[in-house]
This record gives structure tokens, sequence and C-alpha cells, in this order.
């Protein structure tokens, strides 16, 4: 099970992270975006686009295979987020809402919108646009235990792929993901939501989950397996701000989410790192 997810913690001491975590400005838009997995909005064309995605270690590890960026917007009511994924093989057989996406190639977003560390939401969703959520009260190093049954309510996602999706006699180019998050729908009976204003800062990361794949007689994917052990290749994990170890929940080394009110393609939004 991947440590870089949702469902274990074992890491006992605290790594210091790989470099100071990244920073994104997201301008405000006023008419909203058709989640339609195009990124054919003029907003979208104006919004800059993150660096590309480095190994979840950081320098320690090769860069990642394929590339990954991610380019994000709000209005009142949505954080919209944007992410083109390279893939010269997209297949997803997952379709159950809240299976664990995971277990296949995926993308993953972790929100803290108060950034004190606890109190947080992760998003799945694979290529076929199935989703798994969940919300985490405090980290699992320090006794949380992630609520499941918690949801999104009212998310808005959709995918358009580059190629042919679970079809493993050709070469596919890209799945194009489009995501409209409610600022609203971030919070549980315990938790109220939080309505970014200018200049509010969240932390955020994002993760792109790739395994190595094999092929079997029926043509359908699967992941790889050690001939000689026949246990599991362990998978990349692919991350917008770099965590130093194999754990995206160690919240307080996410990138840090700067809202502007001003509109996007006026001023180059900054994604070098935050010295904070």
């Amino acid at each position: 099970m991947p440590l870089a997810c949702c469902i274990a913690d074992f890491t006992i001491s605290i790594a210091q992270p790989a470099a100071p975590p990244k920073s994104y400005t997201c301008y405000q838009i006023d008419k909203k975006i058709n989640i339609d997995g195009k990124l054919n909005e003029g907003a979208w064309k104006k919004a800059e686009w993150t660096s590309a995605f480095v190994d979840i270690e950081g320098d320690k590890k090769p860069s990642p295979l394929q590339e990954t960026r991610v380019k994000m917007l709000w209005d009142k009511e949505f954080l919209y987020i944007a992410t083109v994924i390279e893939e010269e093989h997209i297949w997803a057989y997952q379709d159950k809402k809240d299976q664990i996406v995971y277990l296949e190639n995926d993308f993953e977003v972790f929100i803290d919108p108060d950034g004190d560390t606890e109190n947080y939401y992760e998003l799945e969703i694979n290529a076929i646009n199935n989703t798994f959520d969940l919300f985490l009260p405090k980290t699992y190093r320090r006794g949380g235990k992630a609520q499941l049954k918690w949801d999104i309510q009212n998310l808005k996602s959709a995918v358009t792929i580059d190629g042919t999706l679970n079809d493993s006699k050709d070469k596919d180019k890209r799945w194009t993901l489009e995501i409209a998050i409610p600022f609203e729908s971030l919070s549980t009976d315990q938790v109220k939501a939080i309505i970014p204003e200018n200049s509010a800062e969240w932390r955020i990361n994002f993760s792109r989950v790739n395994w190595q794949h094999a092929i079997g007689d029926d043509g359908k994917y699967s992941r790889k397996r050690n001939p000689e052990t026949h246990k599991l290749i362990p998978e990349y994990n692919w991350v917008w701000s770099p965590q130093g170890m194999i754990n995206m929940h160690y919240p307080e080394y996410w990138g840090y989410l700067h809202f502007s009110t001003k509109k996007p393609g006026r001023i180059k939004t900054d994604d070098t790192v935050q010295n904070n």
C-alpha cells in the first residue's frame, strides 16, 4: 500500500522537506468555468502552469518519466484545478465511488485551508473520472483516522483523453482533468468552511501515483510484479512540491496557495520556492 496516499502512515521520524515549499498565485475569474475536461476557456489560457512535477523525495530520486503540470483559478464559489497528465498507457478499471483509486494510476489533491496541518482534505481521481475523497482531522502520525464516508458535496470533475483508454495495443499521449471544488463543501459537522478572500493563503499539494504495468494475455493492464518475489513493484509518486519522503501526510511541507482578486494573465504567477 503506497505510503504517499491516504490509508497508512508508517513514517516514524520527522524528515526534513526536500526543498522550501513551492508557491502559486491563484487569480479570480468572473465567469464560471464549464467543467468538461477541455480547458478551452480564455481564463484557463491566461492562467499560468505550475512547474513540472518532481519525485516526492525531491532530488534524491530521478525526475519523473512523464510530465504533469497544474493550473488553478477561483471565484466566490469554487476552486478550479486543471491538470494535464502525459501518459503513454492510459488505463483505469476502478469505477465505483470511493474505491481506493491509487491502487491504479491516479491524480490527487491535498488541501489544508487554514494551514494548521489539521482538518485537511484529500481527493483522488483516475482516468475514468472515478473519485475517492476523505477528511482527516489530524495526521496519521498524530493519531488521525481517515473519515472515508466524508464526501466533497457538489464536486464537479471531467476527463478528456488523448489516446485510447484501456487499449494496450497502442501508445497514448495524455489525459486532461478539470475539477471544481466548492469552498462550502470543504467542511464537516465540526469544521466550518473557509471562504477565501484576497491575499488568503492555503496549503495545497498535488500527487500523481503512477505504477509500472504488465499486460495480460487478454490485453488487460495490471500492476507489475517482481518476477522473482512476485511482490508488486513500488509505484512512482510524482508531486508538485516535494515532501522529502514517501509520505504526503505532512501538510507542513505542502505548497502555498495564494488567492488574488486580480484577473489571470496580468501578472505572472510565482511558482518559485517560498521562504516561509
